[in-house]
This record gives C-alpha cells, sequence and structure tokens, in this order.
C-alpha cells in the first residue's frame, strides 16, 4: 500500500498505524474465504451497467478475471513485502482490454467497482467481528483507494500503449496492402480478399489513382493534400518523389476529381483513367505517373491519361520516339539551334492553337505571315506537308519526343 494522501486523518504514531493496517489485514484474512462470492458479486455489479449482454463464454471469462483481480489485491495486503503483483496484473488486464478492443472507461469502471466491493466487505466483516475497530478503518480508506489508483492507472497505461501499437501495426498493414494494390498485385485473390476487410472498400468499384509530384526543395509531408471529399475517399501513400493516392470514386467524375486534386497541385500532378476493379489499380498507377511525365513547364498542371494519350504514347517508346524525331525532323538537324528552337515553337503554338496562324502570331508577337513562312519552312525541310493528316500526325508526335524527352532535341534530331 503506498503514503496516504495529505490533509487527511492519520495514526497519532509508527504503532497506531501498525495497529491500523493488522486491523485491515485480519478483515481481509476473514474475507479470502469469500472470494468467490465477492467475484461473482463483482462481475454481477459490472454487467449490470454494460449496454449489451455479454455471451456465456464471455461472463465465465469476466468472472474468473474478477477472481484473479481480487485475490492480487488482497495478496497485496497480505504480503506487502512480496512485490506488486496486482499492479503486474493490471498491465497484463490492461493490455488484453486493448486487444480485446473493450473500451478503457469500461476497463477503468471495473476497478472503482472492484474497490467499492472490496471496501462495503471489509467494513461489513469489521463491523461484524472487532467493531470497535470500524474508526481504525478511516484511516485506511485513502491507502485502500490509493492502491486502486495505482492499479486502475497501470491498467489505463498498459492500455494506451498497446492501443497505440495495435493501431502502428493496423496502419502499417493498410499501407503494406495498398502499396501492393498500387504496384499491381492485384491478381492475387487473397490480396483483394485483404484488402475489402481492412480497407472497407469492395473489389469492384469506380476507382482511380492520383499522383502530385514533390516540391523542389521541399519535403514530402502528410499535409497539403486533399482529404476525403464530395463522395471520393483518398487512400494516400508517400513515396520518394511523390505523393500517390489510391481513389475511391463513388458516383464522382474525373472531372471532380480534379477539382478536388487542384488546390493541392503546387507542382504537376497524373490522374489515371477510371479502373473499375481493386485488381486493376497497378495499371491504373502506371497510367498515372505517366500522365505526369507529359507534364513540362514551370505552371503546375494536372494531366489526365485520357487527355494526353499521344504524348504518353511517345514516352512509354523513348527508342521508337526517339527514331520518330530523326526520320520527321531529320531535315532541321543541320539548322542554327537558335532557329530551330523558333522553328519548333511555332509549330508547337500553331499545333495549341488548333491551326489557326492568326491566333499563334497572337501568342508568339509577330505576324500572322512569319508564321505562315515558319511553317512553309518546316514543310520545306522535314518533306512533310501539314495539310495532309497523316503527315501531321506524325511531325505532332514527333514534336511531343521532342518536348517530353528534352536534352536540346538531341533524342529527336539525333545529335
Amino acid at each position: 500500500m503506498t503514503g496516504a494522501r495529505p490533509g487527511l486523518a492519520e495514526p497519532a504514531s509508527p504503532s497506531a498505524a501498525d495497529a491500523d493496517r493488522a486491523i485491515l489485514r485480519k478483515a481481509v484474512l476473514r474475507l479470502t474465504g469469500r472470494l468467490p462470492d465477492l467475484a461473482d458479486r463483482l462481475a454481477r455489479e459490472i454487467l449490470s451497467g454494460e449496454p449489451s449482454a455479454r455471451s456465456e463464454p464471455l461472463r465465465a471469462d469476466l468472472l474468473d478475471v474478477c477472481r484473479r483481480g481480487l485475490g492480487h489485491g488482497f495478496q497485496a495486503i497480505l504480503e506487502p513485502e512480496g512485490g506488486r503483483a496486482d499492479l503486474d496484473w493490471a498491465e497484463r488486464l490492461g493490455q488484453r482490454r486493448a486487444h480485446e478492443g473493450l473500451p478503457l472507461d469500461q476497463l477503468l469502471r471495473s476497478y472503482r467497482l472492484a474497490g467499492r466491493v472490496f471496501w462495503e466487505a471489509v467494513v461489513e466483516t469489521v463491523g461484524r467481528h472487532e467493531p470497535a475497530n470500524v474508526p481504525a478503518l478511516v484511516r485506511q480508506a485513502t491507502r485502500t483507494w490509493d492502491t486502486i489508483d495505482q492499479q486502475s492507472s497501470a491498467a489505463a497505461s498498459a492500455y494506451h500503449r498497446t492501443e497505440f501499437a495495435l493501431a502502428r501495426r493496423s496502419e502499417e498493414r493498410v499501407q503494406a496492402v495498398v502499396d501492393a494494390l498500387l504496384d499491381g498485385q492485384g491478381a492475387d485473390g487473397g490480396l483483394v480478399g485483404t484488402a475489402t476487410s481492412l480497407l472497407g472498400l469492395p473489389a469492384t468499384g469506380r476507382y482511380a489513382v492520383v499522383v502530385l509530384a514533390a516540391e523542389h526543395g521541399r519535403a514530402l509531408s502528410d499535409d497539403g493534400r486533399p482529404g476525403d471529399t464530395g463522395g471520393m475517399r483518398f487512400i494516400w501513400r508517400l513515396r520518394a518523389d511523390a505523393q500517390v493516392a489510391l481513389v475511391a470514386l463513388g458516383a464522382a467524375g474525373l472531372d471532380d476529381l480534379v477539382g478536388a486534386v487542384r488546390p493541392y497541385a503546387r507542382r504537376h500532378a497524373g490522374v489515371s483513367p477510371v479502373v473499375d476493379s481493386l485488381a486493376e489499380l497497378g495499371r491504373a498507377r502506371w497510367m498515372a505517373e505517366l500522365a505526369l511525365r507529359t507534364c513540362r513547364g514551370a505552371d503546375p498542371q494536372i494531366a489526365r491519361m485520357d487527355k494526353r494519350i499521344p504524348e504518353a504514347l511517345v514516352l512509354s517508346q523513348p527508342r521508337l520516339a526517339g527514331r520518330l524525331g530523326q526520320v520527321a525532323f531529320g531535315g532541321l538537324a543541320e539548322v542554327e539551334p537558335a532557329f530551330r528552337d523558333v522553328l519548333l515553337t511555332t509549330l508547337e503554338t500553331w499545333l495549341d492553337c488548333d491551326g489557326s496562324a492568326a491566333r499563334a502570331a497572337e501568342l508568339l508577337f509577330c505576324h500572322r505571315n512569319t508564321v505562315l513562312n515558319r511553317l512553309r519552312k518546316i514543310e520545306q525541310l522535314t518533306g512533310r506537308q501539314l495539310t495532309r493528316p497523316g503527315d501531321l500526325v506524325e511531325l505532332a508526335l514527333a514534336l511531343s519526343a521532342v518536348r517530353l524527352h528534352d536534352r536540346r532535341h538531341s533524342v529527336a534530331l539525333g545529335r
């Protein structure tokens, strides 16, 4: 037992304190034969305040726990020099209840009830056998309730430690399952089954993947990214150079998803098409990453794969893209580099303006005829005609190869 709290009556001398403790020990000795009855009473008290009935096995387990707990409490009083087995038991019980998912307040309530049942039994026993000693129990009450506080504190501390460890393991398991899905292991039926139960997501549904590029000079963190919104659920994973989200779309569309991501896109982002199952998330992640790679320039872009397919084709086949650039733009290889850049920029702007020389001229700060002259020069050097659909597609893809591989056009032009 611990020392008494300040401000409460204390024995006048060590000998009086010993006498008070002897009275308590004598009462506990008398109660040892009633331990099963006291445990049964405590179990009934606990069950009476619970919102739902326990099954018979759980009721039997509770009775055993009550018997053990009271027994350790008796031992702490009868054998104070024998260690604090009651605190060891409280820690084990706290760990156990955390594993079982029992709310902490129910555990602490059981300790309060145990203290009450124990103390009422002590007072009753002393009053029956040695009524003159009842006043001495007042001086022992503080020590008794201090012991109950220590036990409940030990149980609560163990509960919190276990709860934290369980949450961390659960989070690690969630992360491992999400990583496996994003890495394309969804063909494993066991993994999908685990994912549905652990993540609470159906095996089939409307899913997409978002990849947010890291900001230059800024460490990736859990903030600065969208959370669940608009019926969409985001499950984020932090990777070396990006943040990747598995998105359960629900009834939302990709436009809704882009709208949710846009406020957080400080750098470029890639968005996959919609896939119909958890098993397809590996392919979705690959397409989102490929869409991200089509972004260039300083201003943040959100690239939807379905709107960047030509560029994605070029990126996914770098050797063929390089060969296409050499074949289509081979005639530009000998042009002075600065003028070559002017020609390619003009072609790019004209394509972005849907073939309008007037609009391209406005963006390039030159005359419309200048744009047309540069385009004719490109036709002359490449041997292609921009009015021929096949040649136009070839030049547009070759331009994507030049811009996306971006090594001062050396890949495309064979330098």
